[in-house]
């Protein structure tokens, strides 16, 4: 498989800057936001997002780690033995604005087993929905709040996005899967 980079760490930050500024306005009145990042890429977004609105803004975050294993409708299908990474949410969803944050936007079946797994804590205010990339191909009738860049895909290719804490770079890219390398 061959990638291709086609968002740079100095571009990611960037978007990171406007994802915020974006969250900030469509909450005008927002004194707090919970940010949940979906395990594992969404965490990390989560946390500069999270820096960000609170460097732009007066709003306070807080930040929680969602991990949706066993909400996924394809459990059997993906995982014959699911590895199970915790969930950290140290705070009360309920009355309270929820903002899911992702790395990949695809079929639309991660937020909808992120919002059911939400919807098992509490009754949050609002749940909003943030991905750094949306690459299309919706089998669910799920869109995202807040979209860093929109990259149309074909179903042969595979969206990267790769972050510091576990790629050792900062970089969105795009495979195409029938290379076979």
């Amino acid at each position: 498989m061959s990638d291709k980079i086609i968002v740079d760490g100095q571009t990611m930050k960037r978007t990171l800057a406007r994802l915020a500024h974006e969250i900030i306005e469509r909450n005008p009145d927002a004194k707090e936001l919970y940010l949940i990042g979906i395990k594992r890429r969404g965490v990390t977004i989560s946390r500069e997002l999270s820096e960000n609105i609170e460097s732009f803004s007066d709003i306070k975050t807080y930040l929680g780690e969602l991990d949706i294993t066993f909400y996924r409708d394809d459990l059997t299908e993906k995982y014959t033995n699911p590895h199970l990474h915790d969930s950290k949410i140290d705070f009360d969803i309920n009355e309270k604005i929820v903002i899911l944050v992702d790395d990949v936007l695809y079929t639309g079946r991660t937020a909808r087993a992120a919002i059911d797994a939400i919807m098992s804590l509490g009754r949050p205010r609002a749940i909003q929905f943030a991905v750094m990339v949306d690459r299309g191909h919706r089998e669910l009738p799920i869109s995202a709040n807040y979209v860093g860049k929109n990259i149309p895909t074909s179903k042969d290719e595979f969206i990267s996005v790769r972050v510091e804490e576990f790629d050792g770079v900062n970089e969105i890219a795009i495979s195409n899967l029938k290379d076979g390398n």
